[in-house]
């Protein structure tokens, strides 16, 4: 065992020098995520009085449970500031770190670094074990920051602890998985899709589980997702509760090591499938379509289900606003369709920053393609650069759109179907498909990014990660207005949409294409980056 783990300090001394802005990053930015909720918290349900009736209408809306689970005390100002993040945000922390631990071994493998680190010594478990090492250390550190956050935030200091090192247990169970995804697929793309997978079945557990009356089910027991919720932070602290994604690290982690063992360096336990004997495809733009629409699919079944609930919200958006007031006032300024208005565009501003995410991945292929050498083979033809990188990025145009459209009609469709109003269907497809021009300008700095400076492609993430954080958080922290004025999604039109919003939409496009226009540009004239 001591040989097979040699050179483990070495691969995490690499692993921490290659992650030294992804880490501190993801951790500050959940950390400040937590200050940050915990104040604004305290500042919208100042009394208790607030806080029951903000916390019971959304236990009693089924659609709130199913997205974001329960609130079990009421009373608890950090339960009730929290409730998005016991399952929302858990889920993210668990793609994230299913990437880091799939990056620093399959990748690794499927790019041959590891094979070219093997020539030294360095053991065949080394990889895996640094990798589920810096992972830990990450989720620690993520856990005890973020807590200390909202202590520092107002919250409890128990029920903060509680809170992080349930994200710090979850975390890791989710690396341990992401870990044994590793071992089984053949290819680092495969090794994503099923962790991913894995992270949403686990959701759907618990958000089946969640609405079981009184609550929560077996189901809820069944997810890594629905432990974290069952540790109950600000309300009964449930200590005990952690020893089970501990429990499912000791099982997986050791699961992970016999795997990697029993297979080659390189091969899945899961051999890929041949593919046909006579190929099929006409160029590079049926090639960019085969390579990428899986996960174009994947994201659009996402889209329409979470649409679907969405929509169905509009009939408890009455009973979202706890104050009878601010009912009344909305009411007056524009009716009950204003509060509905209201409520459905946030919503789609959210699928836009989503459709967006999309899109920089999409566009982000590109690097992906040219650092695995496959862009070197096919520019070798009498393929053009502009036309192979056209695209890939044309693609990731098409599908931001298509996302969109299936947002607006998903959602759409929910609310004509939860208020009797079938003129919901067009207005919220014509409202989502107004997002479109500001994914396009996120897909269009990943496109500059990959013509100038390549390496830097990771770092669209973290433009695109600050502009919401600027747009959720922002008039908190008193940013400054032409700070703000910087993102797309602030001249997104909402609904409803009208004329006006022309200007605004072919600025953004004018934006968007300048963008690309930059991105060629340099593409055309660098060297191929490793």
């Amino acid at each position: 065992m001591r040989e097979t783990l040699t050179g483990t300090g070495v691969m995490i001394r690499l692993g921490l020098r290659r992650d030294r802005w992804l880490l501190p990053f993801w951790i500050s930015g959940f950390a400040l995520i937590s200050y940050s909720t915990a104040v604004a918290g305290a500042e919208l349900y100042p009394d208790l009085g607030s806080r029951v009736e903000a916390a019971t209408a959304l236990n009693s809306t089924a659609s709130m449970v199913a997205l974001f689970g329960r609130i079990y005390d009421p009373a608890s100002i950090g339960a009730l500031s929290l409730i998005k993040y016991t399952a929302f945000m858990t889920a993210i922390l668990a793609v994230l770190m299913a990437i880091l631990v799939i990056r620093h071994t399959r990748a690794d493998e499927e790019s041959g670094r590891l094979e070219l680190l093997g020539g030294g010594r360095l053991g065949r478990d080394a990889p895996l074990a640094s990798a589920l090492t810096i992972s830990l250390g990450a989720n620690v550190a993520l856990g005890l920051l973020s807590a200390a956050a909202l202590t520092a935030g107002g919250l409890p200091a128990g029920g903060s602890l509680a809170f992080g090192l349930g994200w710090a247990a979850t975390g890791m169970a989710f690396s341990a998985v992401a870990g044994v995804a590793a071992q089984v697929t053949a290819s680092a793309r495969a090794a994503t899709g099923l962790s991913i997978g894995f992270i949403a079945v686990t959701y759907a557990l618990r958000a089946v589980g969640d609405l079981a009356e009184p609550g929560p089910s077996v189901l809820s027991w069944l997810s890594p997702i629905g432990w974290n919720q069952q540790i109950r932070a600000f309300a009964g602290d449930r200590w005990w509760v952690l020893a089970l994604p501990a429990a499912l690290c000791l099982v997986l982690v050791p699961a992970a090591f016999a795997l990697r063992a029993a297979r080659d360096l390189g091969a899945g336990l899961r051999a890929e499938r041949p593919g046909p004997s006579a190929g099929s495809l006409a160029g590079v733009w049926d090639l960019a379509v085969r390579l990428q629409y899986r996960v174009l699919l994947a994201w659009a079944v996402a889209f329409v289900l979470f649409g679907v609930v969405i929509g169905s919200l509009v009939s408890n958006v009455g009973d979202m606003l706890n104050s009878p007031n601010a009912q009344d006032l909305i009411r007056r300024i524009g009716g009950q369709a204003a509060l509905t208005d209201a409520f459905l565009a946030a919503e789609i501003s959210i699928m836009g920053v989503l459709a967006a995410a999309y899109g920089v991945s999409a566009a982000n292929h590109l690097r992906s393609e040219e650092a695995a050498g496959h862009t070197e083979a096919l520019l070798g033809t009498a393929t053009t650069r502009i036309r192979w990188a056209a695209s890939h990025f044309g693609f990731a145009l098409a599908g931001v759109t298509v996302l969109l459209l299936l947002a607006g009609v998903s959602i759409g469709a929910g609310a004509a179907f939860a208020v009797g109003d079938a003129g919901l269907v067009g207005r919220s497809m014509v409202a989502a498909l107004a997002q479109v021009p500001a994914a396009w300008v996120l897909a269009g700095v990943a496109l500059a990014v990959f013509g100038w400076a390549p390496r830097l492609a990771g770092m669209v993430w973290v433009f695109l990660l600050a502009l919401v954080a600027l747009g959720e958080f922002g008039v908190l922290w008193n940013a400054p207005e032409w700070l703000m004025e910087l993102s797309p999604f602030r001249h997104s039109p909402l609904l409803p949409v009208d004329s006006g919003a022309v200007p605004a939409l072919a600025a953004l496009t004018v934006a968007a294409a300048a963008l690309a226009a930059l991105g060629f540009a340099g593409w055309r004239r660098r060297d191929l980056a490793s």
